[in-house]
C-alpha cells in the first residue's frame, strides 16, 4: 500500500496541490487524469519522492518495493541494455556486483566463501538465477530484438531507448509501479502486450497515460486532479467520463427530480457493468461498480474545447486519386506503389512501421513536399486543411496569437473583426489576454489548438490530420474524437490514439517500402486479422 497524507504542493504563489489523502491498495490500477499543467507527473514524482511536497508526506508499507519509469533516456548509456533493464531492481543488483566482487578475488578465503553463500541464497530468493532470462523475455515483449539485448544504451535509437526502460520498470514483479506516459514510443503490437500484462498485474500501478484506450484496458480507478484537489473514483476513464458528463447534464435540468437522477445514474452503472468482459481487471471493475454508491461520482469542472468543423460544401464525386506515389529519403524507400482513391464519407487511418512514411504521405498530399514517384490529383469541390505532426514552422514568429489567425482567414471572409477572431480563439479555450501571447511561447498544446481554430476557419470538407493528438489533454482529446465522429466530410487520420481511429474511421490503409494495404473495415478488426497480420509484415520486408 503506498498514501498519500495531507499532501500539499506550491510553487511560489502557486497551488498545485491542496490537502490531498489518497490511499492506493494492491490489486488495482489507478489512472491519473487532468488537464495540462495539472500536476499528474508532479503527483508521481511525489510518490516516487523525487519531489518533496511543501506539505505533507507519503508513506509506504515496509518492505515494499517502488520502480518507476524513468524519462531521462540517456541515463544508462554506458550500461549493457540487458544490465539497464537488471538495475531496475536494485536490491538484485547490489547483490550481482557483490557476488561478482566476492568472486574475483584473487585471495578468495574462508569469510569470503561464507558470504558468497549467504549471497548465493539470498539472490535465489529474489529470482536471481531467471533474472536475465526474464529481462530478455520482457525485452523481446516489447520489441527490443535478442541481438541488441547485450549492446550498449548508447547505440540504441530513442524509440528503443524509452521501451528497455519500461521493460527496466517492470522487471522484477514490483510491489508499486508508478509509470508516466509508458505507451510513448511504443508500436500496436507492444502497446497491445502491455495492456494484457497490465491487466493481469496484481500489484498496485499508478499511470499517467493520454491514451484512453490503454486506461480502458488497464484502469480500476481513476485518480482525477481538478481545482488543487485529487479524488479517486471508481471505474476505467470511460466510466468516468460518461458519469460525469451524465451527472453535469442532470444537475442542468433543474426540473429533474433526486430519484430519476439516481434511477438514470443506476441504470447507467448496470450498463457499465455489463460491459466488463476480459481479464481479472475487468471482472475487478464490474464488481466495484456493482457496488458503487453514486453519491461518490461527481461532475467535472473541466472545460472541453469547441471543435466544431463545418464544411462550407459538400464534397463532389471526385474526391482524392492516388496513384503510384512512392518518397526515397537518403537513398531508402520510405514507400513506394502506393494507389488509392477516397470516396464519400470514407474516414481513413493511415498506418506504418515507419512513422516518418506517414509522415512524408501527409506531406505530399497536402503539397508540402514533392513525391519521388507516381502522382495524386484533388478533386474541384475539394478544400482542405492540414494539420501536420511537426508545427514549429507554424508558429516561428513573433505574432500575437490573434494577429496570426487574422492571416489565416481565407479570402472573402466578411466580418472579421477581433470580436470574430476572439469567438474562434475563444472555443479552443484561449480567453481574455491569451489572445495577445506570443506565437514563440505557446506550448505544444496550445499550438495544435491555435491550428485548430485556423483550420476551422476554412471550413474544409477533408482533413489531413497527422498525429493530431500530439500534446493535448483528455478534454481536448474527448472533444476533437466526438467532432470527427460526426464530421460530414473525408479524414485521413494518422495516431497513436486508439480509440481515435476506433470510433472514427471506417478505412485502413497502411503503407510501407513494399507497397500499401487498404481494407474498408474498423480499426480494431484490421488489427485482430490473423490474414491482415501476415499481409502487414510483407510490407516493410
Amino acid at each position: 500500500m503506498i498514501q498519500a497524507i495531507h499532501v500539499s504542493l506550491a510553487y511560489g504563489k502557486r497551488l498545485l496541490f491542496d490537502e490531498v489523502n489518497l490511499q492506493f491498495n494492491k490489486g488495482n490500477c489507478y489512472g491519473i487524469i487532468g488537464a495540462n499543467g495539472a500536476g499528474k507527473s508532479t503527483f508521481l514524482k511525489i510518490l516516487s519522492g523525487e519531489i518533496v511536497p511543501t506539505k505533507g508526506h507519503v508513506e509506504i508499507t515496509p518492505g515494499e518495493r517502488m520502480a518507476v519509469l524513468r524519462q531521462n533516456q540517456s541515463e544508462f548509456d554506458n550500461h549493457s541494455v540487458l544490465n539497464a533493464v537488471l538495475m531496475g531492481h536494485h536490491k538484485l543488483w547490489k547483490l550481482i556486483r557483490d557476488r561478482e566482487e566476492v568472486y574475483a578475488k584473487a585471495d578468495f578465503s574462508e569469510s569470503d566463501g561464507i558470504l558468497a553463500a549467504q549471497l548465493e541464497e539470498e539472490f535465489g530468493e529474489l529470482g536471481g538465477y531467471m533474472a536475465e532470462s526474464d529481462a530478455g523475455s520482457l525485452l523481446s515483449a516489447l520489441g527490443v530484438d535478442e541481438s541488441l539485448h547485450h549492446s550498449f544504451m548508447s547505440d540504441l535509437a530513442s524509440n528503443l531507448k524509452v521501451r528497455v526502460l519500461l521493460a527496466q520498470a517492470l522487471f522484477g514483479n514490483p510491489d508499486i509501479l508508478l509509470l508516466d506516459e509508458p505507451t510513448n514510443g511504443l508500436d500496436l503490437e507492444s502497446v497491445a502486450w502491455l495492456e494484457n500484462f497490465l491487466a493481469d498485474y496484481e500489484n498496485i500501478v499508478v499511470v499517467v497515460s493520454h491514451d484512453r484506450h490503454f486506461l480502458d484496458a488497464v484502469c480500476t480507478h481513476v485518480v482525477d486532479v481538478d481545482r488543487q484537489r485529487m479524488n479517486i473514483y471508481t471505474g476505467n476513464y470511460s466510466f468516468w467520463y460518461e458519469s460525469s458528463q451524465l451527472l453535469s447534464r442532470q444537475l442542468s435540468d433543474k426540473n429533474k427530480k433526486i430519484e430519476d437522477r439516481r434511477r438514470e445514474l443506476m441504470e447507467f452503472i448496470a450498463r457499465f457493468s455489463a460491459n466488463a468482459s476480459k481479464s481479472r481487471q475487468a471482472t475487478s471493475r464490474k464488481k466495484a461498480l456493482e457496488k458503487l454508491n453514486i453519491e461518490q461520482i461527481q461532475p467535472s469542472s473541466r472545460k472541453y474545447p469547441g471543435i466544431v468543423f463545418k464544411p462550407e460544401r459538400e464534397p463532389g464525386d471526385q474526391i482524392l486519386s492516388v496513384d503510384g506515389l512512392g518518397v526515397i529519403v537518403e537513398g531508402q524507400s520510405l514507400f513506394s506503389r502506393v494507389s488509392f482513391m477516397l470516396n464519400k464519407g470514407d474516414k481513413v487511418a493511415v498506418l506504418s512501421r515507419n512513422q516518418m512514411a506517414v509522415h512524408a504521405l501527409f506531406d505530399v498530399l497536402a503539397g508540402v513536399r514533392d513525391a519521388d514517384a507516381g502522382r495524386y490529383t484533388w478533386g474541384t469541390t475539394i478544400t482542405r486543411a492540414y494539420l501536420p505532426a511537426d508545427l514549429s514552422m507554424h508558429f516561428a514568429n513573433d505574432l500575437t496569437l490573434i494577429d496570426w489567425l487574422r492571416e489565416g482567414v481565407p479570402p472573402g471572409t466578411q466580418d472579421v473583426d477581433e470580436i470574430f477572431l476572439r469567438g474562434y480563439l475563444g472555443r479552443m479555450l484561449f480567453s481574455g489576454d491569451d489572445v495577445l501571447k506570443r506565437c514563440k511561447v505557446l506550448s505544444g498544446g496550445e499550438k495544435v489548438r491555435a491550428m485548430l481554430s485556423r483550420m476551422m476557419l476554412q471550413n474544409p470538407n477533408a482533413l489531413l490530420l497527422d498525429e493530431p493528438t500530439n500534446h493535448l489533454d483528455l478534454e481536448s482529446i474527448q472533444a476533437f474524437n466526438e467532432n470527427m465522429i460526426e464530421f460530414p466530410g473525408v479524414v485521413l487520420i494518422s495516431s497513436h490514439d486508439h480509440t481515435f481511429l476506433q470510433s472514427v474511421c471506417n478505412r485502413i490503409i497502411e503503407i510501407g517500402p513494399n507497397g500499401c494495404l487498404d481494407k474498408l473495415m474498423d480499426f480494431d478488426d484490421y488489427l485482430e486479422s490473423e490474414s491482415i497480420r501476415e499481409a502487414r509484415n510483407q510490407l516493410s520486408v
